[in-house]
């Protein structure tokens, strides 16, 4: 589904992307892990189109980003963002709908409704939250909603960026089993970027750990511990030292 060959992006004198090879097949969810600053979001962000890499190329189905028309290209993807990103002067159902309000879509209010009370029940919430606003919503539940989004317009593909964080460990696990559940339920290909190694466990097929620019190492997630290579070692095992250096 997803085929970067050889990409490259620098911002300046930065070099963020040297070289990154990656290959995600469909129907499959591949975790990205390395450290802060490694260039995970600007790879994802290359993927969709929204930066234009230096040299190399991607396919997404077997089509260039930046060849293809915009709207139809995002209307492949699903995002569940970091910190939620949810709007908050409007009710949860227009926020989980608000891509099929818009563009080729264009659902009407009852229709959209009806389907986003739908998404927030297959994500563990009851439908009079659909009418709430997200300030009147737990960290957890806003997490949920952003879930619910992601996949109300049935997309192909889905990127989950860090969604555990600022959650703590019992609604972490919540978050990861419904992740991993609705991934398999509707076959989409996931691509999520996290330092959380128990989303790792629960959410991968594949992982593939970037540092200085490049894909280390690319695997199967029960390969992880048995891989041999330092850098994904000292990383999986939060160990200060070895190869990958440690500002103190």
């Amino acid at each position: 589904m997803i085929t970067i060959k050889d990409l490259h992006k620098s911002f300046g004198p930065k070099t963020v992307l040297n070289g990154v090879n990656m290959h995600i097949a469909a129907g499959h969810s591949m975790v990205i892990i390395g450290g802060s600053g490694t260039g995970k979001s600007v790879l994802l962000k290359n993927i969709l189109g929204l930066i234009t890499p230096d040299s190399g190329s991607i396919e997404v189905n077997g089509i260039d980003p930046n060849t293809r028309n915009r709207d139809a290209f995002l209307d492949m993807f699903g995002m569940l963002f970091q910190g939620g990103a949810l709007f908050d002067s409007l009710p949860i159902w227009q926020n989980v709908s608000f891509r099929l309000l818009q563009g080729k879509h264009k659902l009407s209010n009852s229709e959209a409704h009806e389907i986003a009370v739908e998404k927030l029940r297959r994500v563990g919430l009851r439908p009079e939250v659909a009418d709430q606003y997200p300030g009147e919503l737990s960290g957890g539940m806003q997490k949920r909603v952003g879930l619910a989004r992601a996949i109300a317009a049935e997309p192909e593909i889905i990127f989950f960026d860090e969604p555990t964080t600022g959650l703590d460990p019992i609604m972490s696990g919540v978050i990861n089993e419904l992740i991993r559940e609705i991934v398999v339920e509707m076959g989409a290909t996931a691509m999520t970027i996290t330092h959380d190694m128990s989303s790792v466990r629960a959410i991968a097929d594949e992982v593939a750990m970037l540092h200085e620019g490049v894909v280390q190492w690319t695997g199967k997630v029960g390969d992880m511990d048995n891989s041999g290579d330092p850098y994904l070692d000292q990383f999986i095992n939060a160990r200060p030292d070895g190869p990958i250096e440690a500002i103190r």
